[in-house]
């Protein structure tokens, strides 16, 4: 079986939790602090490694600072089976994110992009290498469009399944949406990219629409607690009841599952299943790539 690509970012997280997220100018105290790694990259790299049904099935291509964070990187990456081909930015620091969660399991985030933000298409594609090796490249918008869409081109002239994860919510350019076999928004994502307000099945479905007359392939639109939308379904599939604790990686653990059962050869609606069960245990537990389940968990 081939592997999975991801290109995309890694951050280390700081993560305060308290009963209630702050206001604009409010200074709230007594919650708890964690170190945690994150980046949207870097949760759906260990999301297809831990969730995969072989062992190495995923290679992870990112950049990160000269420094202890992005070191730190490169051994956890490691230890979860992954291949990381880490570029080094002499001048910026590894990507930090800052993040509040309350008591219900939202959350607040900012990102210091640091060295994800300037991670070239020559850099990228130096690390790939062969794209023959790849069954699907998964990837998100913490890194430059630039790079996501050189990568995309490549991957499609070798036949591989390019997946986009459209977050954190931006625009696109034209000619990268006829290289997405598959786009997975959630509702703001979906609502900047097709111009509709996701509410329900009716609007998600309009999005939908929107998206695949502008070349993708197919569409998956995550609605929090509502669920999945799947556009060639149909329908959307209720999300699972769980006591939500944080919901910092939930789309990205959804997003590393869903591919790992794609290049598994599963059908999109048991991929969906998949996906979701996933997602719903990654929110009872704090942390990003902590919080990631075993697939002897999921299965």
């Amino acid at each position: 079986m081939k592997k999975t690509l991801v290109v995309g970012s890694t951050n280390t997280d700081m993560v305060i939790s308290n009963r209630v997220l702050p206001r604009p100018g409010e200074t709230i105290s007594g919650g708890s602090f964690m170190l945690n790694p994150g980046g949207k990259g870097a949760n759906q790299a260990v999301a297809v490694s831990r969730l995969s049904s072989r062992k190495k099935s995923c290679v992870f291509v990112a950049k990160v600072g000269d420094d202890l964070f992005g070191r730190e990187t490169a051994a956890r990456m490691r230890k979860d089976g992954i291949d990381a081909r880490l570029c080094i930015d002499k001048k910026e620091p590894s990507g930090t994110a800052l993040i509040l969660v309350d008591a219900k399991g939202q959350n607040e985030i900012s990102v210091a992009l640091g060295a994800n933000g300037t991670l070239t298409p020559a850099e990228a594609l130096s690390k790939i290498g062969d794209f023959k090796d790849f069954a699907a490249v998964l990837m998100q918008l913490e890194t430059p469009i630039k790079t996501v869409l050189a990568v995309a081109e490549q991957a499609k002239k070798n036949g591989v399944m390019v997946i986009l994860n459209p977050a954190p919510a931006a625009k696109l350019p034209k000619k990268l949406y006829p290289l997405i076999d598959w786009i997975t928004p959630n509702e703001t994502e979906a609502e900047i990219l097709a111009g509709v307000k996701v509410t329900d099945v009716d609007s998600a479905a309009k999005a939908v629409k929107s998206l695949k007359r502008r070349g993708v392939g197919h569409v998956l639109i995550t609605m929090g607690v509502k669920g999945v939308y799947c556009g060639d379904c149909g329908k959307l599939f209720p999300a699972r009841k769980v006591k939500a604790v944080d919901c910092v990686a939930a789309g990205d653990v959804f997003n590393g599952a869903f591919v790992s059962a794609l290049v598994e050869g599963r059908a999109v609606e048991e991929a969906i299943a998949f996906a979701q069960k996933a997602a719903s245990i990654s929110v009872t537990r704090r942390g990003a790539q902590s919080s990631v389940p075993q697939r002897k968990e999921v299965i």
